[in-house]
């Protein structure tokens, strides 16, 4: 069940977390002014088109747009004219299970879910969006209303880099039933996690159904190639359970990363039948690159009219 806690008029942050937070707004709000708005704006729409005026018909108007009864009333023919209802609502639906600990590079897959979600935080009220975050692991466990501004941006960041989780496990049954509860209207759904979670299809086509929900699944290498360094002790981040795996056995090796393929191709198909466009994030890596091409892709597809939505 969400938590819906109620915020000290004041609270006190500790100095490393504002810089953490300083320094993720500098880097994602330079990323979306150089990379990401234009790109943003043209790939995400709003609710859909909105009566603006109406004025006289000219030669090449679409005939389909003429306004029968004020042409009725007046000796000329007149069109209405409409335009595209801009305002989006983004939520931000991030998974901070066990899992999201786990790093073997500079960031743990969680920091690199704070930088993501500051981006495309930030991408949404430079389009005068609104942006809300949900975050889940094993249940929801806080969701935060879209709201607009760039304090409330960045109580999104700090809530990501602070909130300390009661779960551990994951479960996208949860958060998605919540999104279909309390997003009334369309709405754009990133799922932000690793997605090491049972079958939640049911949900997620229903919530697919209503809005455009994008899943951004963050990767470690680590997770499914493993270095050859003999005996390791592996621990469970989500489960605690622990196990004595020998990276030297090729078998062993292979076994890992048969089930990450197995895992990959279930989920790959889940998303693909509800209709939900993937974007593969290395948390070790670059996660510029990935986002820059989702958002290039589909705002090819919508040109050539193939958008999803």
């Amino acid at each position: 069940m969400a938590t819906y806690q109620p915020q000290p008029a004041n609270p006190v942050i500790p100095p490393e977390i504002l810089a953490a937070v300083r320094r993720i707004e500098i880097r994602t709000r330079r990323l979306v002014d150089e990379v990401f708005s234009g790109e943003y704006h043209s790939v995400f729409r709003g609710r859909g088109v909105e009566f603006r005026e109406v004025r006289e018909y000219v030669p090449g108007d679409d005939v389909r747009a003429i306004d029968w009864n004020v042409t009725a009333r007046t000796d000329n023919t007149f069109v209405k004219q409409f335009e595209e209802e801009r305002e989006l609502t983004v939520m931000l639906a991030a998974d901070v299970s066990g899992s999201g600990r786990f790093g073997s590079g500079e960031r743990s897959k969680a920091e690199t879910a704070a930088e993501l979600c500051g981006i495309l935080a930030f991408a949404a009220i430079s389009n005068k969006d609104k942006v809300g975050l949900l975050l889940f692991s094993d249940h929801v466990e806080k969701y935060i209303p879209p709201a607009k501004g760039r304090s409330h941006v960045l109580r999104l960041i700090r809530e990501l880099l602070t909130y300390s989780p009661v779960g551990r496990g994951t479960d996208l049954e949860a958060p998605l039933q919540l999104v279909g509860r309390v997003l009334k209207r369309k709405a754009t759904v990133f799922l932000v996690s690793d997605f090491w979670a049972g079958d939640f299809s049911s949900s997620l086509r229903t919530v697919a159904r209503r809005h455009d929900c994008v899943a951004v699944r963050l990767r470690d290498p680590r997770e499914r190639d493993l270095p050859d360094v003999g005996f390791v002790a592996w621990r469970d981040a989500e489960t605690g359970r622990e196990v004595l795996v020998d990276t030297s056995s090729r078998g062993a090796r292979r076994q890992l990363q048969e089930r990450v393929e197995r895992h990959d191709s279930r989920l790959e198909r889940q998303l693909r039948q509800a209709g939900v466009d993937l974007v593969d994030v290395d948390a070790t890596g670059d996660y510029v690159a990935p986002l820059q091409r989702f958002f290039l892709a589909r705002a090819g597809r919508r040109r050539r009219g193939g958008g999803r939505r």
